[in-house]
């Protein structure tokens, strides 16, 4: 059964950490658009900025864990800057576990 946008963001979720801060990319505000179709998962996503020390790993951690869990699907990730990723895109539970930033 192919998986849903809203399957991989799942394990996005809980899988797919920003080590400095301890928050799941999802809540974070780092996943743009998943687009799943026959046999790929495309997902286009961002980092907080350009200068992020995490450039290529957090990339290539979401490719390799969504190559794990959903297997026998072509993963792309591609890494965007627009728009601008802002603290307004988290999710309210992201911002409580920072402070109410």
């Amino acid at each position: 059964m192919r998986p849903s946008p809203e399957d991989v963001r799942a394990v996005l979720r809980e899988r797919v950490y920003d080590p400095e801060l301890g928050i799941n990319v999802v809540d974070l505000g780092l996943i743009y658009e998943v687009e799943v179709t026959e046999g790929r998962i495309v997902v286009d996503m961002t980092l907080t900025t350009p200068a992020c020390p995490l450039a290529a790993a957090l990339p290539a951690e979401v490719e390799q864990v969504l190559r794990e869990r959903f297997e026998g699907y072509d993963v792309e990730v591609n890494l965007v800057w627009e728009p601008r990723w802002t603290p307004e895109r988290m999710s309210e539970e992201a911002r409580e576990m920072l402070g109410g930033r």
